[in-house]
């Protein structure tokens, strides 16, 4: 599956301008909190539309709690990655975790099927079948995601979704790059099951064999 969003500038950890101002947030720096927010917001909210589809209204309200987890969590951030992919890694799993809230209750999820102007892509080159192409990929994976379990379903997202690197995913959550190898590699395996013979689905995913 190809990014459904541009990727994350690639940053070392000694070159994030972003660190200092989350060690300030981190020892709970009201200011610097607030300019973190700011700072990764934008990111945050495009990683939680991938998830919980791009025109859902309850997209701000995950945004902010993601937003207060992602401050919260900040006294365990390390530095093994980019303090912005840890604010992503903190976004996908507040959305995955919003899906799943309304999956258990069976509510269906709901999206106004409006899209605003700053939402179209700006490349100008961009067809309407692909655009076609990119909506049907986003929507078939999204209704994966609720059958994954979680730790498989965000390495997926990360991977497939926001094009992150197996080293940049393990640095994100904090496993061994294994581990996170092995949850890609059992996603992969569950959605080649769930698509089974649908050869028009597994091409728009592209999970062909």
């Amino acid at each position: 599956m190809k990014p459904s969003q541009p990727r994350l500038a690639r940053t070392a950890e000694s070159e994030d301008r972003l660190v200092p101002l989350a060690r300030k947030a981190g020892a709970r720096d009201r200011d610097a909190m607030k300019r973190l927010v700011v700072a990764v917001g934008p990111a945050m909210l495009r990683v939680i539309r991938t998830v919980v589809g791009p025109h859902v209204a309850d997209a701000e309200d995950v945004l902010q709690d993601a937003s207060e987890a992602f401050l919260t969590a900040l006294g365990s951030f390390r530095g093994q990655c980019t303090v912005l992919h840890f604010a992503c890694r903190v976004a996908v799993f507040s959305a995955l975790a919003w899906r799943r809230r309304f999956v258990l209750r069976a509510v269906p999820i709901v999206d106004d099927g409006e899209m605003e102007l700053d939402e179209w892509p700006a490349d100008a080159g961009v067809s309407p079948a692909e655009l076609a192409i990119a909506a049907r990929r986003r929507e078939a994976l999204e209704a994966l995601l609720d059958e994954l379990p979680p730790p498989q379903a965000e390495v997926l997202i990360l991977h497939c979704a926001l094009d992150f690197t197996i080293d940049e995913i393990a640095g994100a959550v904090g496993r061994p790059m294994e581990t996170v190898r092995s949850r890609l590699r059992l996603a992969k395996r569950a959605l080649r099951e769930r698509i089974g013979g649908n050869a028009e689905l597994a091409e728009i995913l592209e999970m062909r064999p």
